[in-house]
């Protein structure tokens, strides 16, 4: 995969983007969803570990560099299927019979920040790295799904507060709010922390999808009631 990488350490799947600054476009959307499908299918895998390798970025959202010609030159259709499959990306996370773990290992900006919050549980570096809804000086309204999505992840008072402000929250400060579960001053103890949190975990898969199913039902209500029609009007900036 030219994105991705899945390797195993004992029963637990580690997904390292592996693009530089991991920006999403239409070819990270699907093999995301590729990567997610064969972990499923691998009946010994307890959790899931999603992180980077790139010394600076967890990942920095949408890739503009693809949106702004694909928005230039009309390719409408293009640009929809891309958000249909983010989508998709974020609700099978939700919907995972795994727990996700997000190893945030730099910054995670823009839908970076939502993929991280789309996940279980997150980890994050202290030293380096920042997290950051930048969306309020783009012009780019947040969809209702990811609210959703954002609100599961922090308290209000957090979210409120980045989303208005655009101000790049560290790690250290998502700790004391319980967005992340802790941060850490390295990279190489930021993997170690993740990934002996991930193998404390051995449930049953259908227990834990139907936990993760009925506990999350209004997030997929509002990805299908809410964002769908946005997208097809192609109402994404204001």
């Amino acid at each position: 995969m030219q994105n991705l990488a899945l390797t195993y350490t004992g029963n637990v799947a580690i997904l390292t983007m592996k693009n530089g600054e991991n920006r999403h476009n239409p070819l990270f959307a699907k093999e995301m969803l590729s990567a997610l499908d064969t972990i499923e299918q691998n009946e010994s895998c307890k959790a899931l570990v999603l992180t980077s390798n790139d010394e600076k970025c967890f990942s920095l959202g949408i890739d503009t560099d693809w949106l702004m010609p694909a928005m230039k030159t009309g390719r409408t259709e293009e640009i929809k299927q891309f958000m249909h499959d983010m989508d998709e990306v974020f609700k099978t996370l939700l919907l995972y019979p795994l727990p996700v773990i997000a190893a945030i290992n730099g910054h995670a900006f823009g839908n970076g920040a939502i993929l991280a919050c789309a996940c279980d549980f997150r980890f994050m570096r202290s030293d380096k790295g920042f997290f950051c809804f930048p969306e309020v000086d783009l012009s780019i309204p947040f969809l209702p799904g990811m609210i959703e999505f954002v609100k599961k992840a922090m308290p209000y008072h957090r979210f409120n507060e980045m989303k208005l402000s655009g101000r790049r929250v560290s790690g250290k400060e998502l700790e004391q709010d319980h967005v992340v579960e802790k941060a850490y001053d390295s990279q190489e103890s930021l993997q170690e922390g993740a990934l002996n949190y991930a193998k404390t975990f051995d449930k049953k898969r259908g227990i834990f999808g139907e936990h993760k199913k009925r506990l999350h039902k209004h997030i997929i209500d509002t990805i299908d009631n809410e964002n769908k029609p946005l997208i097809e009007a192609l109402s994404l900036m204001a």
